[in-house]
């Protein structure tokens, strides 16, 4: 096999902090070179033609087996900053033994993007950008980039490189920031990539990987099996302590369920332990396959209160514009709207979807009054109109600029009125046929409910990640306004979208967001996280006959899932809610 010398970006770290070495491990079996093991091919390559990272190039390699045959294909594992652990060596070894199946290793350099005129400007390094940054670009680039590039490509004896689709047969490694980098592509697509090496763990604030430890535990379980290293010794630095941040990681994983195994020792940050154990965290990644990872059950109280082991989220509908404003009636049948297409769809209390036949008028909010009547925001026409149990219309009230609204048991009506992403939005209240704005200034006022008990107002704040409350007055104004709810937010947007919500009879808010469905405790607190399938929520309500089943709508999709929980009614009695625990 072909000897290689490929630049270890840890080394150049490690200098550049002072730091020295003298760490000695004893050396897996699985990491030397035996006579009469078959050897794989290590083939090198490069790729300049990046539309997630424009501008962009890089070298990349490709180990293919001895034992590999274009037939079937291969699982895969994917290493950033290069060729690291002496992997093809213990690649050879450990498929040779049958404790890891066929693999193809795909080792890929961080992009640069070259100057223009080397001699007076410097290239850019764009390593940390693509590692230590939260989001999911680094993902769509391995799947939607470097693994069809791989697959152009061919063994030297001609073999073609054929990869699995399955993210069960697909493992994913790396060292400081490419370790984040690793554990950040899984988790934005477990899906993908089930299987994460992290050695020496860049979690702390470069550039938000110190979230994670938060959203690990906030977050429903993914299907994922990670391994961790590090060391006492490791850096710390201004951007925080990484030796505590892999030990914060570890305990969060721990707390949340998942399938992790770690080894610590007492170096600093190098590759030479990462090297020592990477025979034993192949064998742990790949045990047991080809059977499906599993998810684990979390200590979180409130994902435990809310969600139903085993039960997952069913499609309810797909192929539309755009889904919006979800509500339920008194029987539990649940209403949405495509707005661009200006259609209304019901959906039955034994499942069943119908279209309704009128023209919506663009509505998006949708709520139920203690009357039976359902009320909608009809964005075309700047209206509020109501439809009776006939599906006779009428007009509640003009000249509004809506996108959600609420309507209380004793009738009064609240709308958001966003105005625009980039002007003050507003707020009106509809009371015995009168409009009246009773609120200006939120950046782009979307979502709108009712705690339980009727006497907090709750409005999203769409360009930002808050959640505002306002105490509900006996006339119907509102006072005490005040930030209620610190949703978390997307890396890349810089807001959390918060969009509609609801409240389950206990008093916790459902809020859907870019992350997925944000639930609040009394206080305010995001105590849990559940991601939907595929979309952005635009709107959650409870359906069903027992208002057991919750529902979201999502781009051009809307899903269900059955919960343990029962939405709260705003056209029912109020009821007072469970205290929160402080």
């Amino acid at each position: 096999m072909k000897k290689l010398m490929v630049v270890v970006v840890l080394l150049v770290q490690m200098q550049s902090y002072g730091q020295t070495t003298t760490e000695t491990y004893p050396e897996d079996s699985a990491s030397v070179e035996h006579s009469g093991v078959p050897k794989g091919e290590v083939r090198k390559f490069s790729f300049n033609n990046s539309r997630i990272f424009p501008g962009t190039s890089r070298d990349y390699w490709i180990y293919i087996p001895a034992q590999y045959r274009p037939d079937k294909p291969a699982c895969v594992y994917i290493n950033q900053d290069g060729i690291q652990w002496k992997a093809p060596t213990v690649f050879d070894n450990l498929i040779n033994a049958k404790e890891m199946p066929v693999t193809i290793g795909i080792f890929i350099n961080p992009g640069i993007v070259k100057a223009l005129d080397t001699a007076h400007a410097l290239n850019r390094y764009n390593r940390s950008f693509e590692y230590d940054g939260l989001g999911d670009a680094y993902a769509r680039f391995i799947l939607e980039e470097m693994l069809p590039e791989v697959e152009k490509q061919k063994a030297s004896d001609g073999r073609e490189i054929k990869l699995s689709k399955s993210g069960n047969d697909r493992a994913i490694g790396g060292s400081s920031s490419g370790a984040v980098c690793a554990f950040t592509a899984a988790w934005e697509r477990p899906s993908e990539f089930s299987r994460v090496f992290s050695a020496i763990g860049t979690y702390v604030g470069l550039r938000g990987a110190d979230r994670y430890p938060t959203l690990v535990r906030k977050y429903e379980p993914k299907p994922l099996r990670i391994f961790l290293q590090d060391g006492t010794n490791d850096l710390n630095i201004y951007a925080g302590d990484w030796w505590k941040a892999n030990e914060t990681m570890e305990r969060a994983l721990t707390f949340s369920g998942y399938e992790s195994k770690h080894i610590w020792g007492e170096g600093q940050h190098s590759g030479r332990h990462g090297t020592a154990i990477f025979p034993e965290v192949m064998r742990f990644l790949w045990k047991d396959w080809p059977k499906p990872m599993t998810t684990g059950s979390s200590k979180n109280q409130f994902i435990n209160d809310i969600l139903i082991p085993g039960s997952k989220w069913e499609l309810v509908g797909q192929g539309y514009g755009f889904t919006e404003g979800t509500a339920a009636d008194a029987a539990g049948n649940v209403f949405f709207h495509d707005i661009l297409k200006s259609k209304t769809y019901k959906v039955d209390a034994k499942g069943a979807l119908i279209t309704l036949p009128l023209h919506s008028k663009k509505s998006s909010g949708t709520s139920f009054g203690s009357n039976g009547k359902r009320y909608v925001v009809a964005g075309e026409t700047k209206q509020i109109l109501s439809y009776d149990a006939s599906g006779k219309e009428a007009v509640v009230a003009s000249d509004i600029l809506g996108n959600d609204l609420v309507v209380a048991e004793n009738g009064n009506i609240y709308v958001t009125s966003p105005d625009g992403s980039k002007k003050p939005g507003k707020l009106y209240l509809i009371k015995d046929g009168k409009k009246i704005e009773i609120d200006a200034g939120l950046k782009y006022p979307n979502g709108v409910t009712l705690s339980p008990d009727q006497t907090q107002l709750y409005i999203t704040e769409s360009s930002t990640h808050w959640v505002w409350v306002y105490q509900v007055q006996p006339d119907g104004s509102l006072a005490n306004k005040q930030r209620y709810g610190w949703l978390h937010e997307t890396d890349i947007e810089g807001n959390a979208w918060g969009d509609g919500l609801k409240c389950d009879r206990d008093g916790r808010v459902y809020v859907a967001t870019r992350l997925g469905i944000q639930i609040l405790d009394q206080t305010g607190r995001v105590n849990a996280i559940i991601p939907i399938p595929s979309g952005q929520a635009s709107n959650v309500c409870f359906g069903g006959t027992d208002f057991d089943t919750l529902y979201v709508s999502a781009g051009d999709k809307v899903f269900r899932r059955k919960v343990k929980v029962h939405g709260a009614n705003t056209f029912d009695k109020p009821i007072k809610p469970t205290a929160p625990r402080l």
